[in-house]
Formats: structure tokens, sequence, C-alpha cells
């Protein structure tokens, strides 16, 4: 009787199998045999792996590279197209969708107004801009792979928002409600981690260890990165920084708080005081700063100086290599940018600004969207290397 295979042998092939596929993604295109000589594994086991993954349509072959002395080896490349993930950033005022390849590349977009935030009227927006990108999904094997969402409020391990006081909600099971629709899996989180995921993966963070994403829209979320890895805190919510306090007996903030920096620094500040202007959005405000309006140039220069107070405040408590301001407000990056900068190095300490930049997402605003999908990505990867193919 032929005895079947060990537990042991499963496990071993589905951890090599793991190991061929992270040398692709991270190093193709390359062939069998480089792939043998960087995973140390024989090359009778990569030969078989790498079938696995041709039949499992994850890996092509992309014909010949150059000879080293003998035949021309068969070079490998990750199939990025063999399926597609959705990443949506959930705003106050907007929401933001992509549909990527399984190498974040963005294949289509969209961005709707919202003009409510009233919760049915909301998410039937939401499943619309979802069901609109999966729509644009091409025949391919593995069809859409997952959805990740950020959310402008305090979500849970389970996908719930708790807390989203600029939306008004509290206690939406939205991970559950997109999965029930979908059908895929689903990642929700706190659309400022989801930025800070988007910079460092495709952005102005990339290889950066220690980086601060301020998210500022229409309130203000952070991302907080330390040693390459998300850091969020013991109950999965640290990120709030948009809720520090920065002026004793402040105004009242939405959160409970009073004279939290978002109330000074965001675009919600930003448009509260413009209206007195006659201009009652981002773009209207934007274009007078073009035509040199005076009094444009000096509101966005006291929201930059609002904004770099708070950021001062981040770098003395973390030290990061970098901050990096996305989300809407980076498209006044050529009028804020040097009052955040003047007011960031007055009010930091010597020693932990010697060495840090403060950026502007290279992302613009399409970090968290594009984060969004990472997740749905990665989630996606975790899945086929944990799998025996």
């Amino acid at each position: 009787m032929k005895r079947k295979p060990t537990g042991d042998l499963a496990m071993i092939k589905k951890i090599n199998t793991a190991i061929v596929l992270e040398a692709v993604l991270k190093h193709a295109p390359l062939s069998r045999a480089q792939i043998s000589e960087r995973t140390g594994l024989n090359k009778a086991t990569v030969s078989s792996l790498v079938q696995d993954l041709i039949d499992a349509h994850l890996v092509l072959e992309i014909g010949h590279g150059e000879s080293s002395g003998g035949r021309k080896p068969v070079m490998l490349l990750f199939n990025g197209a063999c399926g597609y993930a959705i990443g949506i950033d959930l705003g106050v005022n907007y929401i933001r969708g992509v549909l990527t390849t399984l190498e974040g590349e963005v294949a289509f977009e969209q961005e709707l107004p919202l003009k409510t935030t009233e919760q049915q009227a909301v998410l039937d927006q939401l499943c619309s801009c979802i069901a609109s990108l999966q729509a644009h999904i091409p025949e391919c094997p593995y069809g859409l792979v997952g959805i990740g969402i950020g959310v402008p409020g305090i979500v849970d391990d389970q996908g719930n928002i708790l807390f989203a006081p600029n939306l008004g909600w509290s206690q939406v099971p939205l991970q559950q409600l997109i999965e029930e629709r979908f059908g895929v899996p689903v990642t929700i989180d706190n659309e400022a981690n989801a930025g800070a995921q988007g910079e460092q993966k495709y952005g102005a963070g990339r290889g950066i260890a220690h980086q601060i994403y301020v998210s500022v829209g229409i309130g203000i979320g952070t991302g907080i990165i330390l040693n390459k890895e998300l850091y969020k805190g013991a109950s999965g919510f640290s990120g709030e920084l948009g809720h520090l306090s920065i002026e004793r007996g402040g105004r009242a903030c939405r959160c409970g708080n009073q004279g939290c920096w978002e109330l000074y620094a965001s675009e919600n500040a930003l448009l509260e005081q413009a209206s007195k202007l006659g201009a009652d959005d981002l773009e209207t405000l934007l274009a007078r700063a073009e035509q040199q309006d005076e009094a444009v140039l000096q509101l966005l220069r006291q929201i930059g100086e609002a904004m770099g107070a708070g950021i001062a405040n981040i770098v003395n408590v973390f030290n990061p290599d970098v901050v990096i301001i996305g989300n809407r407000m980076s498209r006044a990056q050529n009028w804020i940018a040097p009052y955040v900068q003047a007011t960031v190095d007055q009010r930091t300490l010597s020693y932990h600004r010697e060495r840090l930049r403060v950026l502007f997402a290279e992302l613009h605003d399409q970090s968290a969207v594009r984060g969004a999908a990472y997740y749905a990505i990665s989630s996606f990867f975790g899945k086929i290397k944990g799998a025996a193919l």
C-alpha cells in the first residue's frame, strides 16, 4: 500500500511555493536557475513549483533571457492581470474608487461627490461605485479577488465602523454588508492608515522606515509607520491625531473634545473661513489662489501655519524620517508648503528636525484609495501563499 504524503511534506510544499512566488514578485523577470540561486531551493524543486504557479495562472513565461554560457534561460514574470482588486476611499464629501491589477496598476478609476452623510444613501452610492468598477474587470482567472475600503473613523478588527464623527456614524458593520453584497473578501481600515500604506507601497514613502502620513481632508487623520510596519496601538485605534488638543478651551469638536487640531487645519476649517469670501469649495479657492487673490492667499497661509503646528507636535513625539501630507488639501501644496515648513522649523526640537523631511503625497489625493486596493491584494497573496497549489 502506498503511503499518503505526510502533513509535513504538504506544509514544506506550501512554504516552498510561497518562497518561489515571493521571489518572482520581488525580483522578476528572472529564470528558474536564478530563483534557485536566490532561495537555496534545488533546481528540480523550483522547476516543479514554477510549473504549479504557471498552471495556477500566477506566473508567465515571457521568452528567453541572456545566456551566461549555456542555453538561454526562460524568464518568468508574475501575471498581474490574473485578477483585480478594488480600492475605495470613502470620504465625507466624496467616494473615490480604483480598479487595479494585482501589481497595483490602476486599470480604471471613478470619483463621485457625496451630497449627504445619511448612512443608507451613502451605502447605496458606495455599492454603486463598487459595481461600476467591477463591471470593468476583463475576463481573467481570478476575477475580483477582494475589496479594500478606507473610512474616516475608528474601525475594529471585524471591519465595523465604531465611530466616524465627521460622517455622524457609529456601529456600522461595513465589512459584513459589503461582503454579503459582493461575495468577496473585504478589508476595512481607517483611511489615513490606508493612505500611509499607499504612500509606503507606491508613493513618497517607499523604502522609508519611520514615516507619518497626515491625511488632510474634511478632518485630519494620521497613519503611523514605524520600522516599516503600520502602528495601530493596543486596541487598533491609533492615529487619531487630528483630535489632538491644540487650543485649551477651544471650539467644540464633533468627537466630543475641544480645540482639536482638525478644527484649525483641515479642508473643513478652510471652507468655514472661506464662506466669508464667497467660496464654498476647494476647487474655487485654489482657482482664486492661482489668480493671486490676496484674501485667499492669506487664508491658505493661516491653514498652512496651523497644519505646521500640529505636525511639529507629531515630529516631537515620534521623531520620524518623513511626514507626508496627503488627501485633498495636498492640492494646495504650492500655497501652504512654505508656511507648513516654516512653522515646523520654528516649533520642533533641533535634534528631531535634523534629518526630517516634510513631503507632500506623491500619489496626491489617491494615497488612501491605492492603499485600500493594496489591502485587498495583500490579503489575496496571503491566501495564495498559505494554500497548497
